[in-house]
């Protein structure tokens, strides 16, 4: 039972950084807000580029669970990768 928790947990901490990525790439190299520059890539078709962007910050936290012995909270965060890249496919 600890162990789906760890992996649920590292799956929600994958999700959140992968947001905060999105959130940080609008509002460093685009001049809108959060909510109007994520409106304006869906429109345009690029919104599933900005996801891929900010899930790049996952390989960071991948990594620092791996070091940290916390291999089921890894593979939570490559959950979460995997349904990101299925969103993104899809988009």
């Amino acid at each position: 039972m600890k162990n789906k928790i760890e992996v649920l947990l590292g799956f929600i901490i994958g999700i959140i950084t992968s947001v905060f990525g999105c959130f940080l790439f609008i509002l460093l190299f685009t001049k809108f807000t959060f909510f109007a520059g994520i409106e304006l890539m869906q429109a345009e078709g690029k919104l599933g580029k900005i996801i891929t962007l900010g899930t790049v910050l996952d390989l960071g936290v991948f990594w620092t669970l791996l070091k940290l012995n916390k291999e089921f909270m890894a593979r939570g965060v490559i959950l979460a990768v995997i349904l990101l890249t299925l969103i993104t496919v899809l988009i």
